[in-house]
């Protein structure tokens, strides 16, 4: 095993050749641990303490504020990604220092301490709008991060193990919104600043092993594409009659990460409102409640983006397994459309666990194989993201407007046509089994 990869002579550079020989565990064990934190870093203020720090804030609008400050740092996220991607996608060993003078390394430990330092500023403000600064640039840093990391499977992962890899890095980001909620809950008493600084602190210290101690080959200045501004426009657009199956990869996971960010958004509020959980359970809080679903829901998508990783692979097909993951996140929002209760809750977070955590492992592995070119893997990668990050503005968009006309059911019910849209339309892909 190795974490190398081979190219084939003198006229491809080895940061743009096609990956052969499979990663080894150690690879894999420090490429999820990087994820894990930059997921627990980025998750855990969505759903625990953005909510926590908004509501002490303004009390009396913490849904509005918590729909503006989610939606305006999806927007910084969906933005940086594929600019974070082009600049990587060519970078070469200029500038390099040590070890650290190939395309990706340099760039993830700068946007991950950039990422580190916002959120260590978040603790301090006592305004919407100095949150929303912040969490602007958090998401901008982190999303950074995210684009390098990204590619790594792409750059360093044959197509033969990408389903299992991507299981195994997939995972963390259930398991980092857990134990972000079981660090910010339950050793940190909800407490915003330290939270806050906890996660900044594992964000950067985590990313290291992965950046300074696996292979990130340089890329020579021959084989670099030139950057321009019209380049750097052309970084958010893949023509989708060019590369269809791009375009339907892109729109599936779209619909997907939208039926996401609709049925999650406003889960503390739906403990809260509508299951009234501290009424049920005197003494808890619906932060706990929602600890509780999250863990049921993380033991799920480990389960099952490690099974669903390794029998993609074996059998060589995607597509199916992605549409099982999709319709079974469909059933979980379709049952709290209908039952208001704690108990459909924890089946629910059964079934979306079981349903996301294939979804998420299969179907990133089937779009590291509709990629266009090696030479814009962090970049198509980025525009990738849109469809992940987006949604979380359009989410919150939809959702509010949806909560308050027409009450929970009604957000549920749309999140399960979503889903189904998602799940279904993933077999227009034509050059992926």
């Amino acid at each position: 095993m190795s974490d190398s990869i081979t190219g084939k002579g003198r006229a491809v550079s080895l940061a743009l050749a096609e990956p052969t020989v499979h990663v080894s565990r150690g690879w894999i064990v420090k490429l999820s641990v990087a994820n894990l934190a930059m997921w627990l870093a980025s998750l855990t203020p969505i759903q625990v303490v953005l909510p926590i720090q908004l509501q002490n804030i303004d009390p009396h609008h913490e849904i509005g504020a918590l729909a503006i400050v989610s939606g305006v740092g999806a927007v910084a996220s969906a933005l940086a990604t594929p600019i974070a991607g082009v600049l990587s996608d060519r970078t070469t060993h200029a500038w390099g220092f040590g070890s650290l003078r190939g395309r990706r390394h340099r760039w993830t430990l700068a946007t991950a301490l950039l990422a580190a330092l916002s959120l260590v500023l978040m603790g301090y403000q006592q305004t919407v709008l100095g949150v929303g600064i912040l969490w602007v640039l958090f998401s901008a840093f982190q999303n950074g991060e995210y684009a390098t990391l990204s590619a790594a499977i792409p750059d360093h992962v044959p197509v033969r193990q990408r389903a299992t890899v991507s299981g195994w890095v997939g995972m963390p980001y259930a398991l980092g919104l857990v134990l972000g909620t079981l660090l910010a809950v339950e050793v940190l008493g909800s407490s915003v600043s330290a939270s806050y600084n906890a996660f900044a602190i594992l964000m950067f210290v985590l990313a290291v092993p992965f950046a300074l101690t696996t292979r990130d080959p340089v890329l020579e200045p021959e084989h670099r594409e030139p950057l321009s501004l019209r380049k750097l426009a052309q970084a958010f657009w893949i023509s989708p009659r060019q590369y269809p199956d791009f375009g339907w990869a892109w729109l599936t996971r779209f619909l997907m990460s939208l039926a996401i960010a609709m049925g999650t958004l406003y889960l503390l509020y739906f403990l809260q409102d509508r299951v009234h959980y501290e009424k049920l359970f005197p003494g808890q809080t619906a932060a706990d409640g929602l600890l509780i679903l999250i863990v049921i829901y993380t033991v799920a998508v480990v389960v099952s983006a490690v099974i669903g990783g390794v029998i993609s692979d074996r059998i060589g097909k995607r597509r199916g397994i992605v549409t099982v993951g999709g319709l079974t996140i469909s059933a979980a929002a379709a049952l709290l459309t209908f039952v208001e209760t704690w108990d459909a809750a924890l089946v629910a977070a059964v079934l979306f666990g079981l349903g996301f955590g294939a979804y998420l492992a299969v179907d990133q592995a089937l779009i590291t194989q509709v990629l266009p070119a090696a030479t814009d893997r962090a970049k198509d990668l980025g525009i990738i993201n849109i469809a992940i990050v987006g949604p979380s503005a359009i989410g919150a968009a939809i959702a509010g407007p949806l909560v308050t006309l027409g009450g929970y059911p009604t957000l549920y019910a749309a999140t399960a046509v979503v889903g189904v849209l998602g799940a279904v339309l993933v077999w227009r892909i034509k050059s992926v089994a």
